[in-house]
């Protein structure tokens, strides 16, 4: 997730399972009641993901899926060679040891020795060692070895495409060398995941897709696909037994399905609820759970179009729409206003990054500067649903309606989430549209490049500014994480004199749990500590 592949292969099969997902919810959305439990019964934690489908790793689900996959499955039954810290509400995760226990960069960041962790073991008993992580690279990153997995290398995209050679040093320590300074390499690698040797080498690479084995703090159990997937507790899990007997995910893409689902008890815990049912939900007794993250929703602009290229009208847009109502009205407070190019909850914040507001007369009097005193008419390309997206349709229906309080007439042209991923991480806006509408991160710190670098694949509105790609190359040498901050900050300032996307919101990664479910800390992440949780 070239640098950019995340999403670029493989979309054709999530759309396969979603009609068997749609029909599964619509059995849900005749439930009511109140707050319970979960039928799932004892110590269960059941999980109504927005999902179409069971995001597994390896075969394409995982990214098609969007981020969701990386949360609930991979981040469950694997673990990589750091992670992040999803112990704390009240501070930004920093990245911390997982099966390597730490690691040494040389004098220029392009060599970095990593330390293994003892004594861990995967699910089926084999080891993890130095060969076992040289293995599983191979998979990823090398086309001359037998185990190289093309899927597995799309995958894992910027986190593995600075990679130059490595190697075995001795049975607990490897090198990796990169192609120039990687500082932020042991923040890309959180996604790099570790699968056992001996599983894959017996089940083949699609077979493991379908029974797969890490190390991580959840075992798989058994999957049916566009239905559920059953992860058992790992008992023998190197940073201690999970809390939680079993974790069901069910994938329900309608949320008003997976409300349903919630009140009768046949989840207990449910991702992204309508706005319009937090309310109610709460007083139910149910726990609203939110929390700032490095998550933003933009319009991403065809800068390779008129009225596009001219900045006059991009800013101007970024000035007519009314980001609190939005948030107020629509999302009922599960975001926040995005008044710039980073997200509270991102460590580059600076209040100086904030640079927009609501101010029609202004953006009228840009857009005249622009020379569409009348305004114009424009064709935005949206997802219906999908990971990180909220709720899209009332978001733009209301956006559509602000903008046209300023002469800019927008049709709406809906898109499915899977299809828009593989047209975004090929880097195209589809051609029927001025701009398209998806939810983006940059908790890993190769995505500032993959959005805003020249070249870049993933840079779908073809933004491109030297000064801010200097930024970004000098990023890659500075190994003092407030001091690349700094950079990023700058670079933000200078996204927002030139406004290639329209800013909207920061989403504040809203769930829901039933009262039976306990000690879940909400992050300010995408991504999930399940194991110190329990039900009951």
């Amino acid at each position: 997730m070239s640098p950019n592949r995340y999403f670029a292969r493989r979309r054709s099969r999530t759309a396969l399972f979603g009609a068997f997902a749609a029909a599964a919810s619509l059995l849900l959305s005749a439930c009511g009641g109140s707050a319970t439990a979960g039928s799932s019964g004892g110590n269960t934690l059941t999980i109504g993901m927005t999902a179409s489908d069971i995001p597994v790793l390896d075969t394409g689900l995982a990214q098609g899926q969007g981020y969701e996959g990386l949360r609930f499955v991979a981040n469950q039954l694997f673990d990589g060679l750091t992670k992040f810290d999803l112990t704390k509400a009240d501070q930004i995760p920093k990245i911390i040891p997982d099966l390597a226990e730490s690691w040494t960069p040389n004098a220029d960041l392009t060599s970095w020795t990593f330390k293994l962790r003892p004594g861990v073991t995967f699910h089926d008993g084999t080891p993890w060692n130095a060969d076992a992580a040289i293995f599983n690279l191979d998979r990823y990153t090398n086309k001359n070895s037998p185990q190289y997995y093309q899927d597995l290398n799309a995958q894992g995209g910027l986190s593995i495409a600075g990679i130059k050679t490595y190697h075995k040093v001795d049975d607990l320590t490897i090198v990796i060398d990169t192609n120039g300074p990687w500082a932020y390499l042991p923040s890309d690698l959180a996604t790099v995941y570790f699968a056992s040797p001996t599983a894959v080498k017996a089940e083949g690479n699609q077979g493991f897709a379908e029974k797969p084995v890490g190390t991580g703090p959840f075992k798989f159990d058994s999957l049916v696909r566009g239905q559920r997937m059953v992860m058992l507790a790992n008992d023998k899990y190197w940073a201690g037994r999970p809390k939680v007997d079993k974790v069901i995910l069910r994938p329900i893409p309608d949320p008003t399905a997976r409300v349903a689902a919630l009140r009768s008890g046949e989840v207990n815990w449910i991702e992204v609820p309508p706005p319009d049912d937090v309310p109610n939900l709460k007083s139910q007794g149910f726990q609203v759970l939110t929390n700032s993250y490095d998550h933003i929703w933009p319009w991403v602009y065809n800068l390779t179009k008129p009225p596009f290229t001219n900045v006059k009208v991009r800013e101007a847009l970024n000035w007519a729409i009314n980001r609190q109502a939005l948030v107020d009205n629509i999302l009922k407070g599960t975001a926040e206003p995005a008044l710039g190019y980073v997200p509270h909850a991102n460590a580059a914040y600076e209040p100086a990054d904030d640079s927009y507001g609501y101010d029609p007369a202004k953006a009228k009097q840009l857009l005249a500067e622009a020379g569409y005193p009348n305004g114009f008419t424009m064709t935005l390309s949206y997802p219906t649903s999908g990971s990180g997206n909220m709720v899209p349709t009332p978001m733009n229906t209301a956006l559509q309606a602000d903008l046209a309080k300023v002469g800019v007439k927008v049709q709406l042209k809906p898109i499915e989430w899977a299809a828009m991923l593989t047209d975004f991480f090929s880097g195209k806006i589809p051609d029927n549209a001025d701009a398209l509408n998806i939810s983006l991160s940059y908790q890993q710190e190769g995505f500032w490049r993959n959005w805003f670098g020249t070249g870049s694949t993933a840079n779908a509105g073809k933004y491109s500014n030297p000064q801010v790609d200097a930024l970004f190359a000098k990023a890659r040498t500075v190994l003092d994480d407030k001091a690349r901050a700094s950079l990023y900050s700058q670079a933000a300032q200078i996204l927002a004199k030139d406004s290639p996307w329209l800013v909207v919101v920061d989403d504040r990664n809203p769930r829901v749990l039933s009262p039976s479910v306990h000690g879940f800390v909400q992050a300010q992440s995408w991504f999930v500590d399940l194991t110190q949780l329990s039900v009951g």
